[in-house]
């Protein structure tokens, strides 16, 4: 193993400027929306880079100097509860490096939960130590917090990504909650990120629903081809490694550009491979068998939890890749399925639990690497 504290590749955290790859269109594009006063829909597959691009965008010059940038991801979110609680914190950690004034205004508006904070035992500053069971009327906290940043001294833009999950709260209300504190918050901007394109356009493009018409549309394809290859090209060269276009070009067909799996299948070819050497397809698919050994245990529990039926159905859309016409008698036959009954049956607990994701009628296991992983195992 090679070790580098500098791997262009990123796959968690902020990404630098110099580590951004292409994403120039698509980011000139949501800084104009947001500088022009607009709320954005960004839908994207999951781990296509959503997160990257808004971060990036918040960094920008034109942003940050104007704007208070707040980023929350809900997908672990169960109810409004842990919402205003994850909203609350992200406000708090983004306003207490400005200074005393606007901490002590933070917690002035927040009422609701003035006796929940504690203070740091060296600084003397106080700290987001709310737990969730103080959060008792989150309603009302939703609302403190929404008037705090009308009142904050510059605009604010607020990013939510999955935000397709409070469709799956408990509370019937929300949509038209947040929906009226959107309405009233002139001085906040959104952006609602994610990666259930369907549900997101139920939300934003139906006439009965409380967000209808209410945002731009965006939607975050795969990197152009030429442009990706280029860059690892590019990385690598700059660290004193050597990479065949065509190598990359292999690693970007495998998983059709998706930006996270090809970000992290580079990101240990880069590492294994030591300054002044080239990485070949020898090492790349090292590193990418690396990948899934790490994961196995994890992708055997999936298995685990899945009936016969289930499994053979997922084994069959990982086999195709992309599977269509999954209830035709040739498919059934062609993968000694049980019945067409029995796959209707099957994809319906496949999609719920997302183990497969459907884009225009053709299928897929979410996880490319573990939709790899499965094909490897028919294999061997």
């Amino acid at each position: 193993m090679v070790k580098n504290e500098n791997n262009p590749f990123v796959v968690t955290g902020r990404i630098d400027p110099e580590y951004f790859c292409d994403r120039k269109a698509e980011s000139e594009r949501l800084v104009k929306l947001l500088l022009n006063g607009n709320n954005v829909v960004l839908k994207s597959d999951r781990r296509m880079g959503k997160t990257g691009l808004i971060q990036y965008c918040f960094d920008k010059p034109e942003l940050e100097r104007k704007y208070y940038t707040f980023f929350i991801d809900i997908l672990h979110t169960t109810c409004l509860q842990e919402l205003v609680h994850e909203l609350g914190r992200a406000v708090y950690e983004q306003i207490m490096p400005r200074g005393k004034k606007m901490t002590r205004l933070f917690l002035k508006a927040l009422r609701s939960l003035n006796g929940s904070f504690g203070f740091d035992a060296v600084s003397g500053t106080p700290t987001f130590s709310v737990g969730l069971g103080d959060i008792e009327q989150p309603e009302y906290t939703l609302e403190e917090i929404f008037r705090y940043l009308q009142q904050a001294d510059r605009p604010c833009i607020l990013a939510i990504d999955e935000f397709q999950q409070i469709g799956r709260y408990p509370e019937k209300n929300i949509e038209a909650l947040l929906r009226g504190h959107m309405q009233r918050s002139g001085n906040c901007h959104f952006i609602f990120a994610g990666s259930e394109k369907h549900m997101l356009g139920l939300m934003f493009d139906s006439h009965s629903r409380p967000f209808y018409k209410s945002a731009d549309n965006m939607d975050l394809a795969a990197i152009p081809r030429e442009q990706y290859i280029e860059f690892i090209c590019e990385k690598f060269s700059e660290k004193n490694r050597k990479i065949e276009a065509e190598v990359a070009g292999t690693v970007y067909d495998m998983f059709e550009g998706h930006t996270y799996y090809v970000q992290k299948t580079m990101n240990g070819a880069f590492s294994n491979t030591a300054p002044g050497e080239a990485c070949g397809m020898e090492t790349v698919m090292d590193s990418l068998q690396a990948v899934l050994d790490s994961n196995e245990s994890m992708y055997k529990e999936y298995l685990s939890k899945m009936t016969l039926r289930q499994k053979t159905l997922l084994y069959a859309i990982a086999a195709d890749g992309w599977a269509s016409q999954i209830t035709s008698a040739a498919f059934v036959k062609r993968h000694k399925l049980a019945s067409a009954s029995s796959v209707q049956a099957a994809i319906k607990t496949l999609l719920e639990e997302e183990l497969v994701v459907e884009e225009n009628k053709r299928y897929r296991v979410s996880d490319r690497f573990f939709g790899l992983w499965i094909k490897r195992r028919m294999l061997s």
